[in-house]
């Protein structure tokens, strides 16, 4: 793995990428928010402006990202707004100089406000059509939600990379041995189909009453309640309120497994570890020290562990209930 995988990735050089597949820019570029890949708002030289995608180095493969692009492209044709990616010769993935890249037109919006309920039920709504036509059909090519993949492959990496400080690396190793222990059977008994996979409200834009889904570079096979527990917060009973108003809505469009709510928990446990794993594998890249410069520190440490036991006790509480 390259220490610095985008140490070559220039303004020269995504301008050049731009060029050769044909999209004439004029020079302007805006780095995005974004820390797995990079992303840049380009403008071209008609005034108009796309956004350009680099992709992480040795990732996915060139199969796993078409698939993601195939993917959005059906539920673009079913008419539910995600931003998909341009083609040029019937091709979506470019590559320049090393670098895999595709260019998707630039959606304005904001994140939806899920304190509004006519929101709230417009985006259950939307996310139900997508598990609908998720599914269709299986990934091939891409991943499946697993807690070999998110959990202990996480616990492992951080453990054997002496991330976790030597005070509470046995405490860490404990409580997280108990909550896969318990997680496992439960998800790995869940029914999977596509999803977006990352389906947190920076990846939803809001405009003109409507929910546009961006960035399905996680999308997987997986549980659709993966897709609908973020949209949840507030203490218990406010989550079971706004529940059984996502659920009403969800299941005007496609079925729900109720069962699956058991799964509300786990599935942020998995998230959590995931979350702390990804930036421990990512430390090499030097964007990520600047933009986590506390995850090396005690303090994120004995908070990390704190919370992993809050989800214990969380797991011992029956599951949200949908009626």
């Amino acid at each position: 793995m390259q220490e610095a995988p985008y140490a070559d990735l220039s303004p020269e050089t995504i301008l050049d990428a731009m060029e050769s597949m044909g999209f004439a820019a004029s020079g302007g570029l805006l780095a995005l928010n974004s820390y797995e890949n990079r992303v840049y708002q380009v403008e071209l030289d008609d005034g108009a402006f796309v956004v350009a995608k680099f992709y992480r180095p040795e990732r996915w493969t060139d199969a796993a990202i078409r698939e993601e692009h195939t993917f959005t492209a059906e539920l673009q044709a079913e008419e539910i707004s995600v931003v998909a990616p341009e083609t040029r010769d019937g091709e979506t993935l470019f590559e320049h100089n090393g670098f895999r890249f595709a260019v998707f037109p630039r959606q304005g919006g904001h994140p939806p406000n899920l304190e509004n309920e006519a929101d709230l039920e417009v985006l259950a709504r939307t996310i139900a059509r997508l598990h609908a036509i998720g599914n269709r059909t299986d990934f091939v090519h891409r991943a499946r939600l697993t807690t070999e993949r998110l959990g202990h492959e996480s616990r492992e990496f951080l453990l054997a990379g002496q991330f976790v400080p030597p005070d509470i690396e046995e405490a860490y190793s404990t409580v997280t041995a108990h909550l896969l222990e318990r997680i496992e059977p439960l998800v790995a008994d869940a029914p999977a189909v596509r999803i977006h996979g990352d389906c947190h409200m920076g990846n939803v834009l809001w405009r003109g009453d409507t929910p546009h889904f961006v960035d399905f570079d996680d999308c997987v096979m997986g549980p659709p309640v993966q897709d609908l527990w973020m949209l949840l917060s507030g203490e218990r009973a406010e989550q079971t309120a706004q529940l059984a108003l996502i659920l009403d809505a969800y299941t005007t469009f496609t079925d729900f497994a109720t069962a699956t709510l058991k799964l509300v928990e786990p599935l942020r446990t998995l998230r959590i570890m995931h979350h702390a794993a990804w930036i421990a594998r990512r430390w090499h890249d030097p964007a990520f020290p600047l933009a986590f410069p506390w995850f090396d520190s005690p303090r994120f440490w004995s908070e990390h562990l704190l919370e992993l036991r809050e989800q214990q006790a969380l797991l011992d509480e029956p599951p949200l209930s949908y009626l």
